[in-house]
């Protein structure tokens, strides 16, 4: 019977499997050459003392005990070529892991997404950091994978009570993900291997008989009598089916707009917004750790923090440890931050976005747009940044301590950002109110974090693209929306979901309300 074990143990023994037998075999008197397996099951980061240990929950098979590697694989998908078919708009988590449900119930996919594949993406994403292109269709934020796919890859969620967080985990390993996402405590993929793991993805889904149709973006969602009849795309291309899955994430303005002038019931959402702070890798590091040099066994440390100020909280998003900060605008004529780490994190900075929490009453000089003034409100900063910084990609940008002190910056060294930044007093870009929430907070912030507020620190505008600005409401328990019957709003764009892994439970659970309907 194997045993399991709680235990601390320093980096070193952590990373080595030869110390980690040798440590584990004084913990339970046994030689070491005994033992004959050990599986770790959960690992995390314990930072608060000044020695760092590593939790680790371990399962341990001495020599005699029967042991079979449990190897991740794939359910076993149906061939759904002739089946019934349910569309499913956008190829980001929620769509594609809402397909491979479908699949998995033997439902025919259709997958409509207006952008390319994840290798046709690549030059788009070129063309906006080198050339600052925006192309509408394909960009950090639309194409195969979503805004997930060039991210960081972050697969933590606070979402348990939503849906199987194992479930969606295990997927990923069977299409090639480490199997380190199912034992870590903060999982990522990395922004380097996330494109090969979302390509399988799709050729599974199109080798068991579903669609993908790339540069296909939805122009009209055809409704008769409050229920959908199928899609129109831009091409003029009609698709008929009486199940829709609208999964196109925070950032289809044009999918919110279409609703709206249909008549289709949605509503304003409160989302966070603020800008994307860089500091030095190291400097993080040595807050965190409390040492001038992590060493070779500690990764490049992450923070976490939350204040209340002035009645709003103010908190740090995304946090890409050993990452970049790329320009996510979705169309010309505004600028957009995020973040992204490749799988080592081994850039030399680190970026967060720190945001602070709207509310509705935050957009009433919108409020003639109705459900879309979160969205409107949103667009203007987003413009504004645009105008103020050159009109072209580059970013308004402002070292820490001089935003807190109403000083412009009279340099701006280069940063993680590749199209650039001007040096603008970032009050400029926001309204009044949040301009001073954000001063304060960041005087707050570097009394918990020593050292974190530092003119090392240089500030991007706007982080603005947190959540969807939109809900578009539907059923607690048939999911389909309120007033349309057979659309069913999914995932982010819809205001279900924040991330990956509760994107992903949410495209699954449409897909398996449609089938209790089908079936």
């Amino acid at each position: 019977m194997p045993q399991e074990l709680l235990l601390q143990v320093s980096p070193e023994i952590a990373s080595n499997e030869s110390l980690l037998k040798d440590y584990l075999s004084k913990q339970i008197k046994v030689s070491a050459n005994d033992i004959q397996q050990v599986i770790i099951l959960k690992r995390s980061i314990d930072a608060r003392q000044k020695a760092i240990k590593i939790n680790l929950k371990v399962l341990i098979y001495l020599k005699g005990e029967p042991f079979q590697e449990h190897k991740i694989e794939l359910p076993d998908y149906k061939n759904v070529s002739s089946a019934q078919e349910v569309i499913v708009v956008g190829a980001g988590p929620a769509g594609l892991f809402a397909a491979l449900q479908l699949i998995e119930l033997g439902l025919k996919p259709i997958v409509i997404e207006r952008g390319k594949d994840v290798r046709g993406r690549r030059r788009d994403l070129k063309a906006i950091n080198r050339d600052h292109i925006v192309d509408e269709d394909s960009n950090y934020c639309f194409g195969e994978g979503g805004a997930g796919t060039y991210s960081d890859g972050k697969l933590y969620t606070r979402s348990k009570k939503r849906g199987d967080v194992t479930r969606i985990l295990e997927l990923l390993v069977a299409f090639g993900a480490s199997g380190d996402i199912l034992v870590d405590a903060h999982p990522h993929i990395g922004t380097n291997k996330l494109p090969q793991i979302i390509q399988d993805i799709r050729e599974k889904i199109i080798e068991c008989g579903g669609k993908v149709l790339f540069e296909t973006r939805v122009t009209d969602i055809l409704i008769k009598n409050n229920e959908v009849e199928g899609i129109v795309t831009q091409k003029g291309d009609t698709i008929l089916a009486n199940k829709l899955i609208l999964a196109t994430g925070h950032s289809a303005r044009d999918i919110f707009e279409l609703l709206d002038r249909k008549k289709v019931l949605i509503e304003a959402k409160p989302f966070a917004l603020g800008v994307r702070a860089e500091h030095p890798q190291s400097l993080i590091d040595s807050i965190q750790y409390s040492c001038d040099y992590r060493g070779e066994h500690l990764p490049p440390a992450p923070y976490s923090i939350v204040k209340q100020v002035n009645g709003r909280g103010m908190y740090s998003f995304c946090m890409c440890p050993g990452g970049v900060i790329a320009p996510c605008a979705t169309s010309p004529g505004e600028v957009v931050t995020n973040g992204w780490s490749p799988s080592k994190r081994d850039q030399a900075t680190a970026n967060s976005g720190i945001v602070i929490e709207l509310k509705l009453e935050d957009f009433k000089p919108f409020e003639k747009f109705g459900a879309l003034a979160g969205m409107e409100f949103q667009k203007s900063i987003e413009q504004k940044a645009w105008h103020l910084a050159g009109q072209t990609q580059k970013v308004p940008a402002q070292r820490m301590v001089d935003f807190t002190q109403n000083k412009v910056s009279s340099s701006i060294p280069k940063t993680s950002y590749v199209p650039g930044t001007t040096s603008v007093e970032m009050g400029q870009v926001f309204p009044g109110f949040l301009s001073q929430i954000l001063r304060e907070g960041f005087t707050e912030f570097g009394k918990s974090m020593k050292g974190y507020l530092t003119n090392e620190a240089i500030l991007h505008a706007p982080e603005s693209r947190t959540s969807s600005p939109v809900r578009i409401p539907r059923d607690a328990i048939s999911y389909e929306h309120l007033q349309i019957k057979g659309l069913y709003p999914c995932g982010e764009g819809a205001g279900y979901a924040g991330g990956i892994i509760s994107a992903a439970i949410d495209g699954e659970k449409c897909a398996l309300k449609i089938a209790e309907v089908l079936k």
